[in-house]
């Protein structure tokens, strides 16, 4: 069919997603899909929080919404952002459908055609989706086991605009960074965000994982409390409570949360009602923290399997990201550079993330990720040995 928009071609499926149906066969271990576990939800406390919701207030929360969101919900961000040092009021909060959509409403606001985003090398592919709907180039910088580094990004940006290109803001995700599983220490945040501010660019915190330190500590102070002014913060219900809720939020200076709220109620009105109020209710009560615990707590011993069974079954010549939280390590290994290590993957029983998914120009890659956050421990080992058999195969 001819006819679509010239930004139509850049609508492509996700990496992560293409692989969901090879991961159905139940003899395919798939270490791919950043899944929390929700097995750690007491199911009838879940339950029962939903039906009182429904039976007490269901014309409430099953009419029409505010496009500004639910104030039970903003108020109980305020508590969240707290612990990474924000100082927000319900006036810089906007409810959104899950935080994909806000990182969407962000680039439709901020970005032109033909605009640079200065990102991480590698980043989210579900990003790089973003992006590219709204045709604006990524311009990647290279980072270390701290993350993004700072002089590469003021490099980036004053060779941006020598250049004469737009950067509409820096996209990083600072904590248990997908896909390398890397965090940004404090004093590296600062120094970013010092960056950005003295040349005016606005950075996009994507911050999803911060409450998934395996230690349980409080999170890092985020970038957004450093310098509410430049930074937009993306927070999210789906990795410490359930994703299918479609449940995250932005906090951004009033002025542009006004704007990113017109740009949200031309497409959804506003986000549901329904799920904004059973994240409210369970997140602010007393079973939210003992389940996000025994979450964590699942996901420390399942990195805990997943290093082992690197160490004992990868090539002497792999590495891989240690992270200390989160989903997710980045396993680099030169017999992959060149090859089609999916396919390779996939004849040999397990699917990952291949590292030239997380380019914007798909550029080649020597690393793939490997998510540990939804497979028990035994399959985890299988999935492991099934890819070094992978890579020497190759």
């Amino acid at each position: 069919m001819s006819g679509f928009a010239s930004r139509a071609d850049e609508f492509r499926p996700s990496p992560v997603r293409a692989v969901f149906e090879v991961a159905r066969d139940p003899s395919v271990v798939s270490l791919a899909g950043g899944n929390p576990d929700l097995s750690v939800l007491p199911a009838d406390a879940v339950g029962d929080v939903a039906s009182l919701l429904l039976r007490g207030r269901a014309g409430e929360i099953l009419q029409y919404g505010s496009g500004a969101g639910m104030d039970g919900l903003r108020e109980l961000v305020v508590k969240l952002m707290a612990r990474g040092g924000s100082t927000v009021t319900g006036a810089d909060i906007l409810p959104t459908t899950g935080s994909q959509a806000g990182l969407d409403l962000v680039t439709k606001l901020y970005c032109n055609p033909g605009d640079v985003i200065v990102a991480e090398g590698p980043t989210y592919v579900g990003a790089l989706g973003v992006f590219g709907a709204y045709e604006v180039d990524v311009h990647h910088v290279e980072m270390d086991h701290d993350g993004m580094r700072p002089e590469a990004v003021a490099r980036a940006l004053d060779e941006l605009a020598v250049q004469g290109r737009r950067v509409p803001f820096v996209y990083a995700i600072p904590s248990f960074q997908n896909p390398t599983g890397v965090t940004m220490p404090e004093e590296r945040r600062r120094e970013l965000v010092e960056v950005c501010a003295q040349r005016d660019v606005m950075i996009v915190e994507d911050d999803p994982y911060a409450l998934l330190a395996f230690d349980r500590s409080e999170p890092l102070p985020s970038m957004h409390g450093m310098d509410p002014e430049h930074v937009i913060h993306l927070g999210s219900f789906s990795k410490i409570f359930a994703p299918g809720l479609r449940v995250g939020w932005m906090a951004a200076p009033p002025e542009v949360r006004g704007r990113l709220q017109i740009a949200a109620e031309s497409v959804v009105i506003h986000p549901s009602n329904l799920a904004q109020s059973l994240v409210t209710s369970w997140v602010g009560s007393e079973h939210w923290e003992p389940a996000l615990d025994r979450a964590v707590e699942l996901y420390k011993e399942r990195w805990t399997a997943m290093e082992e069974a690197l160490t004992e079954y990868m090539p002497d010549s792999t590495s891989w990201t240690t992270p200390s939280g989160g989903f997710f390590t980045w396993v680099t290994a030169e017999e992959i550079r060149g090859k089609d290590i999916l396919a390779e993957a996939i004849a040999h029983g397990v699917v990952l993330v291949p590292g030239s998914a997380s380019y914007m120009d798909g550029r080649e890659s020597n690393a793939a990720r490997l998510a540990f956050s939804g497979v028990a421990p035994a399959r985890i080992r299988e999935g492991v040995k099934r890819f070094a058999e992978a890579l020497r195969s190759l």
